[in-house]
């Protein structure tokens, strides 16, 4: 049972509820889940209390298990609060977005952002289940599917050259969302990065390869207020931006 609890209070945001609720069994239905907006803009401090005030208004307590359905700011938001409110209940993660199933649900890194920057308030608190409905990628946007693909690359250039090359070699098929290369692809890159929250859970050392691109990345999202580019497009240009800063250095060096 992974541990999970008998109790169960879902956290998701409403496109996503709206969608995916007439597919979950009725017993999860029953409750109120807890809506939170979605949107970068809106993960911070603000959304942390709104899920406390309707944990306190459901009767949560150590016994209630937080179920999150969404992408990685409900993620990062719910598992915040999930680590937080009662110093910790457990959580369980289903990612409805690409970026969501092959990085941020994976790894137990979660918190939210401050006007001074991203990320600045979080703590580590590893899900007891992560599961990844392929089938809920189907509705996703172009723009949030191809972003997620920043992330994907990630692991191929970070850690593994031969799943660089399927992602060049399969890259049509996988911009189709085919559902066997992304079945592959998904597993893969959640096997890395497991791999690599295994060796260094806390980011003390081996865990910033996963940051490949996110300083750069992070500041584009930060003064363009969270307004202009999706994660993984910043990402993306992050990961440009320090392939070619390397570059340079590597030619210095030599």
């Amino acid at each position: 049972d992974h541990g999970i609890r008998s109790r169960v209070v879902v956290c998701s945001n409403p496109l996503v509820w709206r969608l995916l609720a007439p597919r979950l069994p009725p017993a999860l239905r029953a409750g109120d889940p807890i809506l939170l907006p979605d949107g970068e803009r809106f993960k911070g401090l603000p959304a942390v209390s709104r899920a406390y005030d309707a944990l306190v208004r459901a009767g949560a307590d150590r016994g209630t298990t937080i179920l999150a359905i969404g992408g990685g700011v409900l993620g990062d938001t719910a598992g915040f609060a999930a680590a937080t409110f009662l110093r910790g209940l457990p959580i369980v993660h289903v990612p409805t977005t690409l970026l969501a199933q092959v990085d941020s649900s994976v790894g137990g890194k979660v918190g939210v952002n401050l006007k001074a920057g991203k990320n600045l308030v979080g703590a580590f608190h590893q899900p007891r289940l992560v599961l990844c409905d392929l089938d809920t990628l189907r509705t996703l946007p172009v723009r949030e599917y191809r972003a997620g693909l920043a992330e994907v690359m990630k692991y191929g250039i970070i850690y593994d050259a031969a799943l660089f090359a399927e992602l060049e070699r399969d890259l049509p098929k996988l911009l189709r969302r085919d559902p066997v290369v992304l079945a592959r692809v998904v597993a893969r890159c959640c096997e890395i990065k497991a791999d690599v929250v295994a060796h260094d859970e806390t980011e003390s050392g081996l865990r910033a390869i996963l940051n490949f691109g996110h300083t750069i990345g992070h500041a584009l999202e930060a003064i363009s207020r969270y307004g202009k580019y999706l994660h993984g497009e910043a990402i993306s240009i992050g990961q440009v931006a320090a392939a070619e800063v390397g570059i340079v250095v590597d030619k210095d060096i030599a």
